[in-house]
């Protein structure tokens, strides 16, 4: 039985928020000489170097000027903050809540920027053996939907340190190509030297991930709060990757985000059945431009009412969501360390009796009633 997919909006928003983020850079095809390794010639213990065309993803040729402006523009479409500067440089973060299809989204994405720029290389870093699976799975399943979409299909296969030939093939194919690995392949080094940094007689003397360097894959990191440790992170720069897409619904740290799926969004489209609100009684507004919760209101005979909110702070190790008892005139953008979407969420006032809590701009959110 065929697997019809609904095209989702949502998902197609995320991936033309990456597309768009390259906006002016040509469609380019870009060629490398691949060496296919040493072998034995015709005179006894003579070796000789084989060569064939490797395919590689072509540079970026936009000045990172024009690039930073692209992904501002993404961002503003968006509703989240501009960034200031290329943080990590090219490295794209995009939340979507889990059960949103962030997989099939991020397959969808290379399609496009094959289609776009012409970029083929791709590779897909998770955090197990699990998830890696799952991966596969997907590109299974959605091959045919995705070939009806495009008219092409991926060649896609997990990395094996026994199946290297793989290697080779993804590197010398013109079309698209994706490899599956789990992080633990590639960052243990000294005593627990993996084999993708040895050289490999089964593999003509050469090392895996040079070969895989030379083709300037995009990485796509699936989870990367559960990936990127620091060893990971230093092992990642040894693939040479164009840039770097990051998926998740829960990041750590967060470098240029370019596009927000999260709970509360996700729920009020219908795409999860429940969200875990830490025990809130009452939910308030929500959306890409600023997220609040409206907990309640705490009524005394001998103070003014406190409403308690939860709402999102940048700090050093990325955007953080905290609770705050709150009185009139709490300014939540300087308590965010000035988000600019929270301009203007200054409280006016909290009105017990309505049980709503209002800001200067005019938002009111209003509770179920208390009587």
């Amino acid at each position: 039985m065929k697997i019809k997919f609904k095209e989702q909006q949502f998902q197609i928003d995320a991936v033309k928020s990456v597309v768009d983020c390259f906006r002016g850079q040509p469609n380019q095809v870009s060629h490398f000489q691949l060496d296919t390794g040493r072998v034995k010639g015709e005179i006894a213990g003579q070796q000789r170097l084989l060569f064939e065309t490797g395919f590689k993803n072509s540079p970026i040729i936009l000045p990172e000027e024009d690039v930073l402006e692209n992904i501002r523009k993404v961002q503003l479409r968006n509703g989240l903050k501009p960034s200031d500067r290329l943080a990590g440089k090219y490295n794209l973060t995009i939340e979507m809540e889990t059960g949103t299809g962030k997989t099939y989204t991020y397959i969808r994405t290379m399609y496009e920027l094959y289609r776009a720029y012409g970029w083929s290389k791709f590779i897909i870093v998770v955090p197990s053996i699990a998830i890696r699976e799952g991966v596969y799975k997907s590109f299974q399943i959605t091959e045919d939907h995705f070939m009806d979409l495009y008219g092409t299909k991926i060649r896609y296969f997990i990395y094996n340190s026994k199946q290297l030939h793989k290697i080779d093939q993804f590197a010398s194919d013109s079309g698209i190509n994706a490899m599956i690995i789990n992080s633990q392949a590639f960052n243990a080094r000294g005593k627990d030297a993996r084999r993708i940094y040895e050289e490999l007689d089964d593999f003509g003397t050469r090392r895996p991930i040079d070969v895989l360097a030379q083709t300037n894959p995009i990485l796509i990191i699936d989870e990367p709060q559960s990936v990127e440790g620091q060893k990971t992170k230093e092992a990642l720069k040894l693939f040479n990757p164009l840039f770097t897409l990051r998926y998740s619904a829960t990041h750590k740290e967060e470098y240029n985000k370019i596009y927000r799926l999260d709970a509360l969004d996700a729920y009020n489209m219908k795409l999860v059945k429940k969200i875990k609100v830490k025990g809130i009684s009452v939910k308030g507004f929500t959306g890409t431009n600023a997220y609040i919760y409206f907990e309640g209101i705490d009524v005394s005979t001998n103070r003014k009412p406190v409403a308690r909110i939860e709402f999102e702070v940048k700090q050093k190790t990325g955007i953080r969501r905290v609770a705050r008892n709150v009185d009139e005139g709490f300014d939540l953008y300087t308590h965010s360390n000035y988000m600019e979407q929270y301009k203007g969420y200054r409280v006016s006032e909290i009105n017990g009796y309505k049980n709503t809590i209002s800001f200067t701009n005019g938002v009111t959110l209003k509770g179920k009633s208390p009587f």
